[in-house]
């Protein structure tokens, strides 16, 4: 009996080849490159885009107006998490991750072609919100499917390596999105942009999108989900049994997040707000900063994930929390004493920042190999679609209005270093219980306390 079970799983196993494994992760990155595209373009822009839409009378006001706008995308997620996750785990991830691709880069590509204020008034900042609406909504399935379908590509042994071009390409698309601010400023002046020449990042879009749709669509669903769909063991309820078994699971997901979330919103956002506010830099000086620092981390973001296929991903996740509780309060002093009578001293402010990205990009690698091996295959794409987004809606969009109001009220610039300790004391936690699922494979696992299931691992033992 054993020996035709063994011989009826080999018959639904299916093995991609290398070209397709490549795709898959050209295909994921690409789409999640371009939901962080559009986040660069409406980080880098505040202002113009408070004015274009909203008729703010100063740039402070447009810049307020933008980020609540950005807001709105963070409060729309969950919902996009709770339609899109449990649909790609009925229909097939590759079907739904067309659709975000799709909406994301659509509705951004519009927003290049929408009126102003001055030309319909009101109207137009209603437009933006709902287009914005559109993209929180599709980035709510993007993300956790992006990451499913590289994890379940990925041979067992290279889970490491190939998840980290996810985040690979989330850096490049926040790099992009932001150069084309920088460059169409540079290139047209001021007063272009604030015209016309506002509408070039956003038009990019589209012919990003484009090839995100084609990179998608040209690939079969993933092998483990075609294999449960052969075996007619795809949930008919997925968000019931998530919900009803696997409630734990997200939330050990959600404390996992929050570290990713606070950390990635204070590097990426706050701490170009922070360049200026109190190390008194202006214009594209802070903004070209932040670059040079994604630079960096990209250097070293694949080389890191495949160190943790070597090693594990817990060494790297708790060098990542160990990292965030010992060094903010160095790494925020250091750059703020990099401010001298003479100018900046560069050395010490990159020092500074240099600490902080150096504990992100820890966890960055090793994200997207590490969560979707926290679920089983029949809910694995609702489950951390949804967990990843409630998370990232409560933590990563308030991050940088929390922490900078609290430097307004406090007058203490260290404050962005103990939002960090905090969230890595948080985080620790999870980590510690979190099982090691290197070399594990996906269709073998239960939850994220239980790594694989019992049969798997008398199978193990059977081999042994």
């Amino acid at each position: 009996m054993a020996e035709g079970a063994a011989r009826s799983a080999r018959a639904t196993t299916y093995e991609p080849s290398a070209e397709d494994v490549r795709k898959a992760v050209a295909g994921s990155a690409m789409g999640n490159c371009i939901e962080w595209y559009d986040f660069g373009v409406f980080g880098f822009m505040p202002a113009i885009l408070g004015q274009v839409f909203f008729n703010a009378a100063s740039t402070e006001e447009g810049a307020l107006a933008t980020f609540a706008l950005l807001a709105v995308t963070f409060v729309i997620r969950p919902f996009g998490s709770f339609v899109l996750g449990p649909l790609g785990d009925k229909l097939g991830r590759q079907r739904v991750l067309a659709l975000t691709v799709i909406l994301m880069s659509g509705s951004t590509f519009a927003i290049g072609l929408l009126p102003t204020w001055e030309t319909i008034g009101p109207l137009a900042a209603v437009l933006v919100i709902v287009l914005r609406s559109l993209q929180g909504f599709s980035a709510g399935g993007e993300y956790g499917g992006a990451a499913t379908f590289i994890a379940e590509y990925a041979p067992d042994r290279r889970r490491g390596f190939l998840g980290s071009w996810l985040e690979f390409g989330t850096l490049v698309g926040f790099f992009l999105g932001a150069g084309a601010v920088t460059l169409s400023t540079v290139v047209l002046g001021q007063d272009a942009m604030q015209e016309w020449g506002w509408r070039i990042p956003f038009l990019v879009a589209g012919p990003l999108g484009l090839v995100g749709l084609y990179l998608r669509t040209r690939l079969e669903d993933t092998p483990v989900f075609r294999e449960i769909a052969k075996q007619h063991k795809v949930a008919k309820s997925p968000l019931k049994e998530l919900f009803a078994r696997h409630w734990r699971s997200i939330l050990h997901l959600i404390g996992l997040v929050i570290l990713l979330n606070v950390g990635d919103w204070i590097m990426l956002a706050y701490v170009e707000t922070y360049l200026k506010d109190v190390l008194g830099m202006s214009g594209n000086t802070p903004l070209l900063i932040v670059m040079g620092v994604i630079l960096a981390m990209l250097a070293v973001i694949v080389p890191i994930g495949g160190l943790s296929d070597r090693i594990g991903r817990k060494p790297i996740l708790m060098a990542c929390c160990a990292g965030f509780l010992v060094l903010p309060v160095p790494a925020f002093t250091l750059m703020e004493n990099s401010k001298t009578e003479q100018g900046i001293n560069v050395a010490m402010l990159a020092g500074g920042l240099a600490m902080i990205g150096a504990c992100l990009v820890l966890f960055l690698a090793v994200v997207a190999s590490t969560l979707p091996a926290m679920f089983p295959t029949q809910v694995r794409y609702g489950a951390f679609s949804i967990g990843y987004n409630v998370s990232t809606a409560a933590f990563a969009g308030t991050a940088p209005y929390i922490v900078g109001s609290l430097v307004d009220a406090t007058g203490n610039t260290l404050w962005p270093a103990f939002y960090l300790m905090g969230a890595a004391a948080i985080a620790t936690v999870p980590v510690l219980l979190l099982p090691e699922t290197n070399g594990v494979a996906l269709r073998d696992i239960v939850n994220s306390r239980m790594a694989v299931s019992k049969t798997a691992k008398a199978g193990a033992a059977t081999a042994g």
